[in-house]
């Protein structure tokens, strides 16, 4: 199965001006091949995308012969991305059509290990063109075959490895524990066994430093170096925004892994709500999609299973004692269920997930 894993890395001059290029060769590859096919299909509309022959990054080469500074592998993925996007639009017009990439403080590339070509050995990791060796900061270690990495540069400047491996991962000894999870803002999320996981409101928290710190940038001069280091300034406190973010959805998602065999969420449409621009803040801070994307793959992982409550099941509206449906929860400042057939008086969010629960029953 694969896993990746993913560590800091600590380039030197030389390495971070290879790094550069790299960066620059690729995007260069993406928008030159992307341009190629626009102005393809207009001059061919009629002809099945499928047929169609576009240049490789290989051709490109005899024409700008400095792209065969950096890996042809990177380029060769950057090829792939094209093509994969592409294809998806076609098949599906709501993704989207690709876009030209843009030079901005985020820069990122795949390859691929190829012979061996990527390895790690006293905390440095080779990777292909490359001839010295990158320190890693490798602070834990896996086993399995190295299937490829994706080197970044995040917008504060440091610079990341993602490594991905074909890795044997242990199921979880099975349990007979399910349990359902209704996900708030005023609390993160709450299950069927009354546990609370609160809402840390990392963005909230540190609103004021960042609103500061922007003001302070937007009175630099552009392209002067005192602008440089207060986007730098920026750039890091969102990072540790998103960091403690990521930080608290891995350890909630983990601790419900971990306890049940069976978890029962709603399917919240996230795009929908963030329109209510009273909550919309507070709605992308907490971050539900990307939770829910951490239970799917690590119930995979481990052998657990995901239930995803029907958007039309209205778990905050059902009285969980006797099935009743009332209208009251519609009012989010209504914290408690009180049931007008049987009289149950409950918190409305252990209330709704304890409906959820009803669902891996």
């Amino acid at each position: 199965m694969l896993k990746a894993y993913k560590f800091r890395l600590y380039p030197n001059e030389e390495q971070r001006i290879y790094l550069a290029k790299t960066f620059g060769c690729t995007r260069f590859v993406y928008n030159r091949m992307l341009a190629e096919r626009i102005k393809s299909y207009e001059e061919n509309k009629n002809l099945d995308i499928k047929t169609m022959k576009y240049p490789t990054p290989a051709q490109y080469k005899y024409e700008f012969e400095w792209l065969k500074e950096v890996d042809s592998l990177s380029l060769a993925n950057a090829q792939m991305n094209l093509d994969k996007a592409y294809k998806n639009f076609f098949r599906d017009k709501s993704i989207g059509f690709p876009k030209f990439k843009k030079k901005t403080n985020t820069n990122n590339y795949t390859t691929n290990n190829q012979n061996r070509t990527v390895y790690i050995e006293n905390n440095h990791i080779k990777v292909p063109k490359l001839k010295s060796m990158i320190k890693i900061d490798q602070h834990r270690q896996f086993t399995g075959l190295i299937k490829s990495c994706t080197i970044s540069q995040v917008p504060s400047g440091k610079y990341f490895i993602s490594i991905l491996v074909d890795a044997e991962i242990m199921k979880l000894p099975k349990t007979d524990n399910k349990i359902g999870v209704d996900l708030g803002i005023k609390e993160f999320a709450i299950t069927s066994d009354e546990e609370f996981f609160g809402n840390p409101k990392h963005l909230k928290k540190s609103e004021k430093k960042l609103a500061k710190l922007q003001k302070n940038l937007s009175r630099k001069q552009k392209g002067s170096n005192n602008r440089k280091k207060a986007k730098i300034k920026a750039a890091k406190i969102h990072e540790k925004i998103a960091n403690q973010r990521k930080d608290m959805l891995h350890k909630v998602s983990t601790q419900l892994i971990n306890q049940n065999q069976v978890i029962v969420i709603e399917d919240l449409k996230v795009s929908n709500m963030v329109k209510n621009h009273k909550l919309a803040k507070s709605i992308v801070d907490v971050s539900w999609s990307e939770f829910r994307r951490m239970l799917e793959y690590k119930a995979k992982w481990y052998g657990r299973e995901i239930i995803i409550a029907p958007v039309s099941y209205a778990s905050s509206q059902l009285c969980s004692n006797c099935g009743n449906q009332s209208s009251q929860t519609k009012d989010l400042s209504c914290r408690t269920y009180i049931c007008p057939v049987c009289g149950m008086i409950m918190d409305r969010d252990i209330n709704a997930s304890k409906n959820l629960l009803k669902l891996a029953m």
